[in-house]
Protein backbone atom coordinates (compact mmCIF):
# COMPACT_ATOMS: atom_id res chain seq x y z
CA UNK A 1 0.00 0.00 0.00
CA UNK A 2 1.20 3.46 -0.90
CA UNK A 3 -0.75 6.70 -0.84
CA UNK A 4 0.76 10.15 -0.66
CA UNK A 5 0.01 13.80 -1.25
CA UNK A 6 2.69 16.39 -1.87
CA UNK A 7 3.39 19.74 -3.43
CA UNK A 8 4.04 19.53 -7.16
CA UNK A 9 7.35 21.36 -6.73
CA UNK A 10 8.65 18.66 -4.36
CA UNK A 11 7.84 15.89 -6.81
CA UNK A 12 9.24 17.86 -9.74
CA UNK A 13 12.55 18.29 -7.88
CA UNK A 14 12.77 14.54 -7.24
CA UNK A 15 11.91 13.53 -10.80
CA UNK A 16 14.32 16.07 -12.30
CA UNK A 17 17.15 14.58 -10.22
CA UNK A 18 16.32 10.97 -11.12
CA UNK A 19 15.78 11.65 -14.83
CA UNK A 20 19.31 13.06 -15.06
CA UNK A 21 20.65 9.48 -15.04
CA UNK A 22 17.86 7.01 -15.86
CA UNK A 23 14.56 6.71 -17.72
CA UNK A 24 13.25 3.90 -15.52
CA UNK A 25 13.79 3.56 -11.78
CA UNK A 26 12.89 1.43 -8.77
CA UNK A 27 11.46 3.47 -5.91
CA UNK A 28 11.69 1.57 -2.62
CA UNK A 29 8.81 2.63 -0.39
CA UNK A 30 8.72 2.19 3.38
CA UNK A 31 6.58 3.59 6.18
CA UNK A 32 9.17 6.32 6.82
CA UNK A 33 10.68 7.28 3.46
CA UNK A 34 11.18 6.71 -0.25
CA UNK A 35 14.64 5.65 -1.40
CA UNK A 36 16.18 5.18 -4.80
CA UNK A 37 19.58 4.06 -5.98
CA UNK A 38 20.43 3.98 -9.64
CA UNK A 39 23.38 3.90 -12.04
CA UNK A 40 23.29 5.35 -15.54
CA UNK A 41 23.51 2.86 -18.45
CA UNK A 42 27.20 3.67 -19.07
CA UNK A 43 28.07 3.19 -15.36
CA UNK A 44 29.66 6.63 -15.17
CA UNK A 45 27.40 8.12 -12.49
CA UNK A 46 25.38 6.85 -9.55
CA UNK A 47 22.50 8.40 -7.64
CA UNK A 48 21.39 7.77 -4.05
CA UNK A 49 18.21 9.61 -2.96
CA UNK A 50 16.16 9.54 0.23
CA UNK A 51 12.91 11.45 0.65
CA UNK A 52 11.41 11.35 4.15
CA UNK A 53 7.67 11.14 4.77
CA UNK A 54 7.88 14.65 6.28
CA UNK A 55 8.36 15.95 2.72
CA UNK A 56 4.72 15.03 2.05
CA UNK A 57 1.45 16.62 3.13
CA UNK A 58 0.04 13.11 3.64
CA UNK A 59 1.88 9.79 3.55
CA UNK A 60 0.73 6.21 4.19
CA UNK A 61 2.82 3.27 3.07
CA UNK A 62 3.85 -0.32 3.61
CA UNK A 63 7.08 -1.71 2.20
CA UNK A 64 6.85 -2.03 -1.57
CA UNK A 65 9.07 -1.53 -4.63
CA UNK A 66 7.58 0.45 -7.51
CA UNK A 67 9.16 0.35 -10.97
CA UNK A 68 8.38 3.69 -12.60
CA UNK A 69 8.79 5.19 -16.06
CA UNK A 70 10.41 8.44 -14.97
CA UNK A 71 9.96 10.17 -18.33
CA UNK A 72 6.18 9.61 -18.24
CA UNK A 73 5.84 11.12 -14.76
CA UNK A 74 8.06 14.04 -15.77
CA UNK A 75 5.86 14.77 -18.79
CA UNK A 76 2.65 14.56 -16.76
CA UNK A 77 3.94 16.81 -13.97
CA UNK A 78 4.37 19.61 -16.49
CA UNK A 79 0.61 20.06 -16.19
CA UNK A 80 1.08 21.10 -12.57
CA UNK A 81 1.49 24.76 -11.73
CA UNK A 82 3.40 26.26 -8.82
CA UNK A 83 1.53 25.56 -5.60
CA UNK A 84 -0.47 22.65 -7.01
CA UNK A 85 -0.88 19.46 -4.99
CA UNK A 86 -0.21 16.03 -6.50
CA UNK A 87 -1.78 12.80 -5.23
CA UNK A 88 -0.05 9.44 -5.67
CA UNK A 89 -1.69 6.06 -5.14
CA UNK A 90 -0.50 2.52 -5.80
CA UNK A 91 -3.22 0.35 -7.37
CA UNK A 92 -1.98 -3.08 -6.31
CA UNK A 93 -4.59 -5.09 -8.19
CA UNK A 94 -3.90 -3.49 -11.56
CA UNK A 95 -0.18 -2.88 -10.89
CA UNK A 96 -0.46 0.81 -11.61
CA UNK A 97 0.63 4.09 -10.09
CA UNK A 98 -2.13 6.66 -10.21
CA UNK A 99 -0.92 10.26 -10.36
CA UNK A 100 -3.51 13.01 -9.90
CA UNK A 101 -2.95 16.66 -10.80
CA UNK A 102 -6.02 18.81 -10.24
CA UNK A 103 -8.94 17.06 -11.97
CA UNK A 104 -6.70 14.96 -14.22
CA UNK A 105 -5.57 11.42 -13.39
CA UNK A 106 -2.85 9.45 -15.14
CA UNK A 107 -2.87 5.70 -14.51
CA UNK A 108 0.62 4.41 -15.26
CA UNK A 109 1.49 0.74 -15.60
CA UNK A 110 4.37 -0.17 -13.32
CA UNK A 111 7.61 -1.70 -14.59
CA UNK A 112 8.78 -5.11 -13.39
CA UNK A 113 11.57 -4.48 -10.87
CA UNK A 114 12.93 -8.05 -10.95
CA UNK A 115 15.89 -7.11 -13.12
CA UNK A 116 16.56 -3.79 -11.42
CA UNK A 117 19.53 -4.39 -9.16
CA UNK A 118 20.27 -1.91 -6.38
CA UNK A 119 23.86 -0.68 -6.57
CA UNK A 120 25.97 -0.40 -3.45
CA UNK A 121 26.95 3.10 -2.34
CA UNK A 122 30.74 3.37 -2.55
CA UNK A 123 32.62 3.98 0.69
CA UNK A 124 35.03 6.75 -0.29
CA UNK A 125 37.47 8.52 2.01
CA UNK A 126 37.91 11.75 0.07
CA UNK A 127 40.32 14.29 1.57
CA UNK A 128 38.89 17.57 0.24
CA UNK A 129 35.46 19.07 0.87
CA UNK A 130 33.99 22.15 -0.79
CA UNK A 131 30.57 23.66 -0.01
CA UNK A 132 29.09 26.41 -2.15
CA UNK A 133 25.83 27.70 -3.56
CA UNK A 134 24.72 26.24 -6.88
CA UNK A 135 24.57 29.71 -8.49
CA UNK A 136 28.29 30.20 -7.80
CA UNK A 137 29.30 27.36 -10.13
CA UNK A 138 26.68 27.52 -12.88
CA UNK A 139 28.29 30.43 -14.72
CA UNK A 140 31.52 28.47 -15.10
CA UNK A 141 29.65 25.39 -16.33
CA UNK A 142 27.71 27.32 -18.96
CA UNK A 143 30.91 28.97 -20.17
CA UNK A 144 32.61 25.56 -20.43
CA UNK A 145 30.02 23.85 -22.60
CA UNK A 146 31.38 25.28 -25.85
CA UNK A 147 35.05 24.67 -24.98
CA UNK A 148 35.60 20.98 -24.24
CA UNK A 149 33.88 17.74 -23.24
CA UNK A 150 35.57 17.46 -19.85
CA UNK A 151 36.11 19.66 -16.82
CA UNK A 152 38.59 19.59 -13.93
CA UNK A 153 37.61 20.27 -10.33
CA UNK A 154 40.43 21.47 -8.09
CA UNK A 155 40.47 22.07 -4.34
CA UNK A 156 43.43 23.54 -2.44
CA UNK A 157 43.68 24.97 1.10
CA UNK A 158 43.16 28.46 -0.38
CA UNK A 159 40.62 28.10 -3.22
CA UNK A 160 38.27 25.97 -5.32
CA UNK A 161 38.64 25.96 -9.08
CA UNK A 162 36.77 24.70 -12.14
CA UNK A 163 38.92 24.46 -15.28
CA UNK A 164 37.86 23.53 -18.78
CA UNK A 165 40.57 23.36 -21.44
CA UNK A 166 39.92 22.88 -25.14
CA UNK A 167 42.25 22.89 -28.13
CA UNK A 168 42.27 26.68 -28.35
CA UNK A 169 40.24 28.07 -25.45
CA UNK A 170 40.18 27.77 -21.68
CA UNK A 171 37.56 28.57 -19.04
CA UNK A 172 38.54 29.07 -15.41
CA UNK A 173 36.22 29.67 -12.46
CA UNK A 174 38.15 30.38 -9.26
CA UNK A 175 36.54 30.93 -5.87
CA UNK A 176 38.66 31.91 -2.88
CA UNK A 177 38.02 30.35 0.52
CA UNK A 178 36.13 33.42 1.75
CA UNK A 179 33.79 33.16 -1.26
CA UNK A 180 32.79 29.60 -0.33
CA UNK A 181 30.47 28.28 2.35
CA UNK A 182 33.15 25.81 3.44
CA UNK A 183 36.55 24.60 2.27
CA UNK A 184 38.53 21.78 3.83
CA UNK A 185 41.68 20.67 2.00
CA UNK A 186 45.10 19.95 3.48
CA UNK A 187 46.67 19.59 0.03
CA UNK A 188 45.70 19.94 -3.60
CA UNK A 189 43.00 17.60 -4.92
CA UNK A 190 42.22 17.47 -8.62
CA UNK A 191 40.12 15.19 -10.79
CA UNK A 192 38.81 15.38 -14.36
CA UNK A 193 35.16 14.62 -15.18
CA UNK A 194 32.95 14.33 -18.27
CA UNK A 195 31.38 17.74 -18.68
CA UNK A 196 28.05 16.49 -20.05
CA UNK A 197 27.39 14.40 -16.95
CA UNK A 198 28.62 17.07 -14.55
CA UNK A 199 26.60 19.78 -16.28
CA UNK A 200 23.40 17.72 -16.28
CA UNK A 201 23.82 16.93 -12.59
CA UNK A 202 24.35 20.58 -11.72
CA UNK A 203 21.29 21.60 -13.75
CA UNK A 204 19.17 19.19 -11.70
CA UNK A 205 20.08 21.00 -8.46
CA UNK A 206 17.27 23.37 -7.40
CA UNK A 207 18.12 27.07 -7.40
CA UNK A 208 19.17 28.46 -4.04
CA UNK A 209 20.65 25.12 -2.96
CA UNK A 210 23.91 24.69 -1.06
CA UNK A 211 25.85 21.69 -2.31
CA UNK A 212 29.00 19.93 -1.17
CA UNK A 213 31.72 18.35 -3.32
CA UNK A 214 34.05 15.74 -1.82
CA UNK A 215 37.19 15.36 -3.95
CA UNK A 216 40.42 13.43 -4.22
CA UNK A 217 43.16 12.97 -6.82
CA UNK A 218 41.76 11.03 -9.81
CA UNK A 219 38.89 9.82 -7.62
CA UNK A 220 35.13 10.04 -8.09
CA UNK A 221 33.48 13.21 -6.86
CA UNK A 222 30.68 12.88 -4.33
CA UNK A 223 28.06 15.60 -4.72
CA UNK A 224 25.60 16.10 -1.85
CA UNK A 225 22.65 18.42 -1.30
CA UNK A 226 19.24 18.58 0.35
CA UNK A 227 15.82 18.92 -1.25
CA UNK A 228 12.22 19.28 -0.05
CA UNK A 229 13.02 21.70 2.75
CA UNK A 230 15.79 19.54 4.23
CA UNK A 231 13.47 16.50 4.21
CA UNK A 232 15.32 14.85 1.32
CA UNK A 233 18.97 13.98 0.80
CA UNK A 234 20.67 13.52 -2.57
CA UNK A 235 24.07 12.02 -3.32
CA UNK A 236 25.60 11.76 -6.78
CA UNK A 237 28.84 9.91 -7.48
CA UNK A 238 30.61 10.72 -10.75
CA UNK A 239 33.53 8.65 -12.01
CA UNK A 240 36.73 10.48 -13.05
CA UNK A 241 38.47 10.54 -16.37
CA UNK A 242 42.10 9.73 -15.62
CA UNK A 243 44.46 12.37 -16.97
CA UNK A 244 47.54 11.27 -18.91
CA UNK A 245 49.42 14.37 -17.81
CA UNK A 246 48.85 17.59 -15.94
Amino acid sequence: MFQARTKADTLKELIAIVSTLVDEAKFSISSEKITLRAVDPAHVAMLDVQLKKDAFEEYKADEVDLGVDVAKIDQFLRLARAGDIVDLAHDEDKRRLNVIVGNTTKRMSLIDTTGMTEPKVPNLNLPAKVSLNIEDIMQGIRASESVSDHVALVATPEYFELICEGDTDQVQLKLAKDQLVELEAKEKARSLFPLEYFSNIMKSVPSGTKLTFSLGVDYPVKIEFSIAGENGEVKYFLAPRIESGD
